[in-house]
């Protein structure tokens, strides 16, 4: 006879992310339980006097736990146990805390917000890029140019908030943990003179610096390529060292985001993520092409 799952296992250990993170490890925990059980989210619903898509949207971690439902949803699952069930409603606690980015919460759309938490416990992104820079390459000047095209309208205030949110963001590059990034782009991305020559000859003169990072590796696909692999446009893959946690793709849309975790869907993309990094030169060949753009702007 299989033991029922232990509710806390492997849930409490996780330190990076912030709330996203623990959102998702606790509704995939609190999945699991509903499934040993046999329950349907429509019965788990009715129980939390909510929808079998609540039910839905807290296993995939979309939004925030009440103590009260978690505590409800795990008598229904009949962990009756109060260390376990302690534990559980602490990590619900928890995961209701905010992260750093809270301070910038006016200015991330929900969609969003749930990317960066994502980022920030990521192990491994692994991203391909048509128009821009990657954000956690980006120098501020470029950052400034990229944002300026979407918030044209926006107060000087906002534009530097905004400016400041995505520096910060690559803190991830640094310390002991830090995220190992792997970007191909698009030569056409690094042609053009985005917020102008000057703003894009020290955008790459910062790439040429970040190619000696140890955990950036920068590979880019040059016109004389033609059609490559990628053809539905750019896409980012985040792979995370807690095995709780499944492989995540994520498509940015103009007003939002698509998440995939789907195991046949990740897979599709990582094949295609492979065979960029095929069709684009070698790493080794980055500084070089690198340095042949700077000196055509």
């Amino acid at each position: 006879m299989t033991a029922d799952p232990d509710p806390a296992a492997g849930v409490l250990s996780y330190s990076r992310g912030g709330p996203t993170v623990l959102r998702i490890l606790l509704g995939a925990q609190l999945r699991r339980l509903r499934r040993a059980k046999g329950i349907s989210p429509e019965d788990a619903g009715h129980v939390i006097r909510a929808s079998h898509a609540k039910i839905s949207r807290l296993e995939l971690g979309r939004v925030s736990f009440k103590e009260r439902d978690v505590a409800d949803l795990l008598t229904l699952y009949g962990v009756t146990n109060s260390a376990d069930r302690d534990a559980m409603i602490a990590l619900a606690r928890q995961a209701n805390s905010p992260g750093w980015w809270h301070k910038y919460s006016d200015l991330l759309p929900s969609w969003f917000e749930m990317y960066v938490g994502l980022e920030e416990a990521a192990s491994v992104i692994r991203a391909y890029e048509v128009q821009f820079v990657h954000g956690l390459l980006q120098t501020p000047d470029y950052a400034r140019a990229v944002i300026l095209l979407g918030n044209g309208g926006a107060p000087d205030e906002e534009i530097d908030r905004r400016v400041a949110l995505r520096m910060t963001r690559q803190a991830r590059l640094q310390g002991g943990d830090a995220v190992k990034l792997w970007t191909v782009i698009d030569e056409a991305a690094l042609r053009r003179p985005l917020g102008g020559r000057a703003v894009m000859k020290a955008q790459i003169d910062h790439l040429l610096e970040m190619t000696d990072h140890p955990h950036v590796t920068l590979q880019i696909v040059p016109f004389d390529r033609g059609g490559h692999a990628a053809a539905g446009g750019p896409f980012t893959i985040l792979r995370f060292d807690e095995r709780e946690l499944p492989d995540v793709v994520y498509l940015e849309q103009l007003t939002s985001a698509l998440y995939l975790e789907k195991l046949d869907e990740v897979d599709r993309y990582m094949q295609v993520m492979n065979s960029l990094c095929v069709e684009a030169h070698q790493a080794r060949q980055t500084r070089d092409l690198l340095m042949e753009i700077r000196a055509s702007l």
